[in-house]
């Protein structure tokens, strides 16, 4: 089979190297490495061409096209018969392309099952201690997907290109959450996606606490235009705005050992968090284990408000556009 790995990529020169040399590095090569640019202004195309002469690499240049955009352009001028997908950003492990193209042709009972779509995995890569604790708290380990369900990021994703045009492509006017679309679409029209967890590559969480709620925001927004998730949004402004206004009320002026209850609920609320990060924290200092211990419920409280932030703004453009 001849395989295509495609990205788009927008002002991204620092973090084209790693992707690329990682690439480079691959158990098993790419036939073609197809990337579309959206317009950067920075060293992107000069990165890009410095490595045309070391991967069978290709590059598209489409301003102003946002992800699905740069996606669907580079996938449309692919030519392989498998779309791997992956992004600025990440570093892939040497044997992410194999893993991925090898869940594509499996045995059953001695014959062969034609896999449509490959979910991949990613990892935290964190370099300091704010990034530890945001990768704890944000990112799933493998051991918590359920495969029946799991919607794979287009960091660690492949499938057949006819299945990108049965589904017709990615949505392109959805600027965020586009992935999520995506895979919506390809489990309706396939079932689930064959999990790879083996399949990994490593993504640097946002680098501070700005940068991560903007990146909520953006997540959250997109969810409200797609009309995405809104029992779990319903739920989180509930919490929010009625169980725990009602629990601080009832602790003050009905019992006091309800803020037992209140204790309970926010350790609940960061265990899962507190679990991920367990491993890390033996390689840290004591002041670094308390650093990430303390950053990680204010991650999470600073997701939750960045979300509800996003969604309502979401929700209102999703409107609009209908009338």
């Amino acid at each position: 089979m001849k395989v295509s790995v495609i990205m788009t990529v927008l002002n991204e020169g620092a973090a084209m190297q790693a992707v690329l040399d990682s690439l480079a590095a691959q158990t098993r090569p790419a036939d073609e490495i197809v990337v579309c640019d959206g317009g950067s202004r920075d060293a992107t195309l000069s990165v890009l061409r410095e490595y045309t002469a070391r991967l069978p690499l290709r590059i598209i240049e489409a301003s102003g096209a946002n992800i699905s955009q740069g996606r669907n352009a580079a996938i449309r001028a692919a030519s392989g018969e498998i779309m791997a997908v992956t992004d600025a950003g990440v570093r892939c492990k040497p044997d992410w392309l194999e893993k991925l193209v090898g869940r594509f042709e499996t045995a059953d009972g001695g014959r062969q099952m034609e896999v449509k779509a490959v979910a991949g995995f990613f990892e935290s890569d964190p370099r300091n201690v704010f990034e530890i604790a945001l990768g704890a708290t944000t990112l799933p380990e493998a051991r918590e997907i359920n495969p029946q369900t799991y919607l794979p990021s287009s960091r660690s994703v492949a499938f057949r290109k006819e299945v990108w045009e049965r589904v017709g492509g990615y949505p392109e006017w959805l600027d965020f959450c586009e992935d999520v679309v995506f895979d919506l679409n390809v489990r309706r029209a396939f079932g689930p996606f064959a999990f790879q967890p083996e399949a990994r590559v490593y993504f640097r969480p946002r680098p501070s606490l700005r940068a991560f709620a903007k990146q909520y925001y953006l997540y959250a927004r997109g969810d409200g235009k797609a009309n995405l998730f809104p029992r779990q949004h319903a739920v989180r402004y509930f919490a929010y705005f009625v169980a725990a206004p009602l629990l601080i009320y009832a602790a003050l002026t009905v019992n006091a050992w309800l803020w037992l209850l209140g204790l309970l609920a926010g350790l609940a609320y960061v265990r899962l968090p507190l679990r991920r990060a367990a491993g890390k924290l033996q390689k840290l200092s004591w002041i670094e284990r308390l650093q990430v211990l303390a950053l990680i419920p204010i991650i999470r409280i600073t997701g939750d408000v960045a979300k509800m932030l996003g969604y309502p703004v979401g929700v209102w453009w999703r409107l609009r556009r209908k009338t």
